[in-house]
């Protein structure tokens, strides 16, 4: 049987109600009235809370969660879902599942930097000598260690909300800017970064980021409008710097389940000419400084 565009869609549609009329059923079977200071029932027919005792402690009308948990097509709201993962004591991850199978925006990430944990920072100062940094899916440095800081200050020196390599690379003035083969790698970073927005395209932060980056760089907002999209993969970075030579890196990257679209990045140089540079650069960062300011 030939299934039309339209049916696929309501197809789909469906199956994901179905996920979250069990999701729902799951989370509400699994608190007791005593967990939420209810008295115990003494008959009850199913495991957990009833309908009606979540839609009470949710402030909904009963009619309306059931209809939720039954999974029709119904309009939900930002602040009945908070109401409802609120009362079913739902952690970040099934927070932003509910949100997800409900297509409601999933609200802003919470500190991501705050969540990563002491052998995340153990990793990162150990792989020194190699320039390694946490970044979130924007691209914001969150974390790094002594060898990416002597590799690109430009970054780790900025102020907030600029402590952005995508930010750095477009709005740095071509005499300060380090990355010398930008030319070549440009479209294809652009279009990585639009893979991590699609995934992310609820994130306020990464809007206004994107947005600041049309406005800042128009460079990057020719790039951005031709709607490009690629896989993240490793790529290859040079950095040209005046005093101490060319130091030509790779990049890889490796997901953290800290939160997704955070990773570590790690820099390791393409030949022995480029590690002795950096071998120099590392023991006198202040060579990477441009001797001039804007």
């Amino acid at each position: 049987m030939t299934i039309t565009i339209s049916e696929r869609r309501t197809s789909g549609g469906g199956r994901r109600r179905d996920e979250l009329a069990a999701f729902l059923r799951s989370r509400r079977e699994r608190i007791t009235p005593e967990d939420v200071g209810l008295p115990p029932a003494p008959r009850r027919r199913t495991p957990g809370l009833r309908r009606e005792e979540v839609a009470q402690l949710a402030g909904v009308g009963v009619t309306w969660y059931t209809w939720l948990e039954q999974g029709r097509p119904i309009n939900v709201s930002t602040q009945v879902l908070d109401a409802i993962a609120t009362t079913l004591r739902l952690d970040p991850v099934e927070r932003e599942h509910l949100y997800r199978l409900s297509e409601v925006a999933v609200p802003p990430e919470p500190d991501v930097a705050s969540a990563l944990t002491e052998d995340v920072r153990t990793i990162l100062a150990g792989l020194g000598p190699m320039p390694a940094v946490v970044a979130n899916a924007r691209s914001d440095a969150l974390f790094w260690n002594d060898a990416y800081a002597a590799l690109f200050p430009a970054v780790t020196e900025a102020p907030d909300g600029e402590r952005n390599s995508m930010w750095q690379f477009f709005t740095l003035p071509p005499c300060c800017n380090p990355c010398v083969n930008l030319d070549e790698q440009v479209a294809e970073s652009v279009a990585m970064f639009r893979y991590r927005y699609v995934r992310h395209r609820d994130d306020p932060e990464f809007q206004r980021l994107v947005q600041r980056l049309v406005d800042a760089s128009p460079r990057f907002e020719k790039l951005w409008r031709t709607q490009d999209v690629a896989v993240p993969k490793p790529c290859q970075k040079d950095f040209l710097y005046p005093r101490v030579g060319k130091v030509a890196t790779r990049t890889t990257s490796f997901d953290l389940s800290v939160r997704p679209g955070t990773r570590m990045v790690v820099y390791t140089f393409v030949d022995e000419a480029s590690r002795a540079n950096f071998a120099r650069l590392l023991a006198d960062p202040s060579l990477a400084r441009p001797d001039h300011a804007h």
